[in-house]
């Protein structure tokens, strides 16, 4: 129970998740391009071209298949343990949710207009990128800095493993460790504020550029 209160972000955000993916299969199945579209995947021409710029924030609430929707989930359950403590509840919550949009942009710029892509994966490499940062600046905190590596060394593995997998989307995946990242400086954690204000300053710039460069490209080239 005390366990359930420490981490209720990551269990509502699994449960919403689960909930999403049952509306998938009773409006015509996870996997139909009908119901992808009409839920909000992403297709970067459904963006730009008409206006739905939703996508880059609900894309990262679908799944496509029984296998995507429990990896995700697994995932984000596990780090999610340790990141909601690291970073407490809103700033979690906030990681998350905007690593999903800052992954649908990289996809908007890069990724194959004639595609369509969705998955919490966007989000769960922004905590990998969280965590990456918050053991990084604080390397005396020996737990800190183990789960920092493990988070940089899970984000490695995933990024090797999808240059072998058909349909994967590592443009987003890449796009939710980077805003991952930045947002940890920005933001900071719950256990310290430490990150220098140039330091910041730094990650925000770099959060406007990455933004403003993506939405730049991606209506570029859709158009």
């Amino acid at each position: 129970m005390n366990n359930l209160r420490r981490n209720y972000m990551t269990t509502a955000l699994v449960v919403v998740l689960f909930a999403v993916f049952l509306v998938e299969t009773f409006m015509g199945g996870s996997e139909s391009t009908s119901v992808l579209l009409k839920m909000g995947a992403m297709f970067n021409p459904a963006v730009v071209m008409e206006g739905q710029w939703w996508r880059l924030f609900t894309a990262q609430f679908l799944h496509i298949g029984i296998m995507h929707i429990a990896a995700n989930a697994i995932m984000i359950y596990y780090i999610g343990q340790y990141a909601e403590p690291v970073f407490g509840h809103w700033r979690f919550l906030l990681i998350y949710l905007l690593s999903g949009v800052g992954g649908s942009l990289l996809t908007l710029a890069f990724g194959n207009d004639q595609a369509i892509s969705a998955g919490a994966s966007t989000a769960l490499f922004g905590l990998f990128g969280a965590m990456t940062c918050a053991g990084f600046k604080d390397k005396d905190n020996a737990l800190l800095s183990f789960l920092g590596r493990q988070a940089l060394a899970l984000a490695v593995i995933n990024l090797v493993l999808d240059i072998f997998m058909p349909d994967v989307d590592i443009l987003g995946h890449l796009g939710g460790l980077i805003t991952g990242a930045l947002l940890a400086v920005i933001l900071g954690d719950a256990t310290y504020r430490g990150y220098s204000k140039g330091g910041r300053l730094l990650a925000a710039a770099g959060l406007i550029v990455y933004v403003v460069l993506t939405l730049r490209l991606g209506m570029a080239v859709t158009v």
